[in-house]
């Protein structure tokens, strides 16, 4: 979408940060608390990168980032369908599938790519009520 974006990040456990000493003295020296420097880097660079390649100058995103803490799998499920159809809530296409920028096709294929399909499909059941629940209206989704 032209003007913003969703992303459903997991944060690692102390436990997985632990395994990897690395990431642990990383994140350690950082604070957890530090992610927003850590978004707001990437943006950062993004911005600079698109400004040069694009020969403009200025801001790319008119609101800060924030985050919501997702505390429940419930959560977790509608957060999923509503990054998906958020497309098609803001009329950019008339079904999921139509969208090309969008992790609901990395659920199909046997590709690489960086996202846990097996625990996000174990949240939904199996593979047949994740595209069911996808197929509901948007007007539909609860994120109480």
């Amino acid at each position: 979408m032209g003007n913003h974006f969703h992303l459903l990040i997991k944060l690692r456990s102390r436990q997985e940060l632990e395994n990897n000493l690395h990431s642990y003295k990383t994140i350690t020296a950082l604070g957890r608390d530090r992610i927003n420097q850590q978004f707001s880097n990437l943006f950062n660079a993004y911005t600079k990168a698109f400004n040069k390649k694009y020969k403009r100058t200025g801001s790319l995103f008119q609101k800060g980032f924030h985050r919501k803490p997702a505390n429940t799998q419930n959560y977790l499920i509608q957060a999923v369908l509503y990054i998906h159809n958020n497309p098609v809530h803001h009329d950019f296409v008339k079904k999921i599938e139509d969208y090309k920028w969008t992790s609901y096709h990395g659920f199909f294929g046997k590709q690489e790519i960086e996202l846990n399909k097996l625990e996000v499909l174990d949240w939904f059941d199996d593979l047949e009520n994740f595209i069911y629940m996808h197929q509901k209206k948007s007007s539909e989704f609860n994120f109480e």
